[in-house]
Formats: C-alpha cells, structure tokens, sequence
C-alpha cells in the first residue's frame, strides 16, 4: 500500500507537469534592412508563431522599400524633392519616421543627425560592405561643414514639408531599423504575442519572458569577437549597441567606421561601443549614435537629454564607463575591465 501511494504521487506529479508543459520555442529569421533578423516567440504554437513571423517578415520588406534613402521609393522621392527647396506633400509611409528623427536629433544636441546622407554616401557607407572604398576628398568635407545639413532645416506642417537647406538628405540607416522593430513589436502585439524577441543583427527588442523566465542578451565584444557581457531584459526592453567593428574599411593603413561625426566630418573618435537599454526601439537606436559620437566626455549629457537611463560605453583604451543602473544590470564576462561610474542619471529607468 505504502509503495502504491507513493506510485500513484508520482504519477499525478507527471501528469501536472505534462499538463504545465509551455510549448517549444519557435524561432524564425529573414533578411531585412540588409541585415539578419531573428525572431524567438515563446508561449505559443508552431503554427501561430509561423504565421505571425510571416505578417512581420512582410512588413519590414515593406518598411525597408518605403525607408530605403538611394533606392527607388517613397524615401528616395523625398530627398529629391527636398533638393528643391519648394514645398510638397510627405509620403505617409515616411512622414512619421522624419518626424520622430527630428525629435531625437534636437534632443541629442544634434549629434544623431539622419540628414548627412550626402557625406554617407561620400564615404561609401550607404553601401552594406564599404571593402575597397576610400576616404572622400578633403574639400568633400569642407563642402560639407560649409553647409551644415541638419534636422532643423526641415520645416513640416501637417503633411507638408519641405527644406530650406538643399544639401539635406535624408539617410535613417539604422535608425529606420529601430523604428521599423517597434512597429513590428506592436503587430505582434495585435497578433496576439507576448512572450518574443526581435533581433535585427544584434540589436533588439524583447516583450514578455521565455516561459516565466527573463530573456538573456550577449553584448558583443567591441573588439567583435567575444562576448563582453550579458543583460537580462526586464519586462519591455530594447537594447542597443553601436559599435565602430560592424561596418568599416582601411586605407593605407588606417581603420575608417561608419559611425560619422556630424560636427567633423570624419568617423567619431575616442568610443569603440555603446550599448543602451530603453523601453523602445526608436529611442536606443538613435540614442546609441549619439552617445558614441558624444564619447567618454559628452555621453552622460546627452543621455540624460535623451531621456536613457542605461548607458555603458567603452571607450578606445578599454574603459569602461556606465551609470550605476547600467552596473546592476550588466554581468561582465571578464571582471579585469577598468570601470568608470558616473552619477547616476536624472531620468526615469526604462519600464
């Protein structure tokens, strides 16, 4: 008897667990934005999963022909109309996109800047593999300070708009690609998805948990091979890292990224990563710009007008420097690293 009843415990224990079995995760991925997009959803079926990956894979090809700077599109036809100066209607698919680029350039002091296009693609980097390419001419970049493209030449009321700088064009790079995940994100949402990540080549944004469990993201290495750390998101999170190793070239000797400093002309200097948490794509996207153009003097400024409240950056002799949130939250994998704390940010953390 006594052996019967423990059997029949056991028994009843297995089957609970079978009952409160979650199903496997799924996990997708498709090209978008020139880049590999991942997708892990948790907490529902295969089929559901495949479907949802499907809607979302269809809307950044949709995204990316609309946000596409050089190619043939509603962005393209934009920067030719800007050239003008006269006055035109925004196309739909794009007018949301330049607005909120124009609100994080002013509140980055301007150092996250989508409208030097003209000396992206001066320096080759409107190209997914700058290999072979050159620095542009020296009086390239003079032309360049000499004009000064910025947001704030853009004058838009309602849905029209139009520049009084001719030298702006438009070039959201990445930054179309944090946008882009956030909208996705909420498809998702509507699509009846919870439990996800969506990973566009490493930078991302995590909704819900992995069966009750935090979601763990490696930070890459800045030297581009390793892991630096790793962060488990909390809740509704994206994470960001801009790092000078992602795309790059050397000419005569010298390593040149692409990663450019509006304010010089030439690839920022003195940052080798940053990494960012916030509660949206948008904003860790163009706010990990901006602090790594900022460097290790200005990035605890701007953060805190960008309204970011974790920051790490690592600066070219290995320091590392963060605000005491971003400490709690980082495991280092190698605990050799120089630190630098800031104070810590007068900004709300990320929900």
């Amino acid at each position: 008897m006594k052996y019967l009843k423990i059997f029949s415990w056991l028994a009843l224990l297995l089957f609970l667990a079978g009952c409160d079995q979650s199903p496997p995760d799924f996990k997708g991925k498709f090209l978008a934005f020139g880049t590999l997009v991942d997708i892990s959803i948790a907490g529902v079926s295969q089929q559901e999963a495949q479907a949802a990956t499907d809607i979302i894979e269809n809307d950044f090809k949709r995204m990316h022909r609309s946000w596409h700077a050089w190619d043939p599109g509603p962005l393209g036809r934009v920067n030719k109309l800007l050239e003008t100066g006269g006055t035109f209607s925004a196309p739909p698919s794009v007018l949301p996109l330049i607005i909120r680029g124009a609100e994080l350039s002013e509140k980055s002091d301007g150092l996250f800047n989508p409208a030097i296009g003209r000396l992206i693609d001066a320096w080759g980097f409107h190209s997914n593999d700058p290999a072979g390419h050159r620095p542009p001419p020296q009086a390239t970049i003079d032309q360049f300070l000499a004009d000064a493209p910025s947001m704030s030449d853009l004058h838009i009321d309602g849905i029209r708009m139009r520049s009084s700088n001719p030298a702006v064009k438009l070039d959201f790079g990445a930054f179309g690609k944090g946008y882009g995940i956030d909208l996705a994100v909420e498809h998702l949402k509507d699509l009846g998805i919870q439990n996800t990540i969506l990973n566009a080549g490493g930078d991302l944004r995590a909704i819900g948990s992995h069966n009750g469990q935090p979601w763990r993201i490696a930070i890459r290495n800045p030297s581009g091979e390793g892991v630096l750390g790793v962060i488990e998101t909390q809740g509704n999170e994206s994470i960001f890292t801009s790092g000078d190793y992602e795309r790059n070239f050397t000419w005569e000797g010298k390593r040149y990224h692409h990663i450019i400093d509006p304010r010089t002309g030439y690839p920022a200097v003195g940052t080798r990563s940053v990494t960012v948490i916030h509660n949206d794509a948008t904003t860790a996207d163009a706010a990990a710009t901006a602090l790594f153009i900022a460097g290790p003097s200005r990035w605890y400024e701007i953060a805190q007008r960008m309204g970011v409240g974790y920051v790490l950056l690592v600066d070219t002799e290995g320091t590392l420097h963060m605000n005491p949130a971003m400490q709690t939250r980082v495991a280092l994998t190698d605990t050799n690293h120089t630190i630098k704390l800031s104070p810590p940010l007068r900004v709300a953390p990320a929900d």
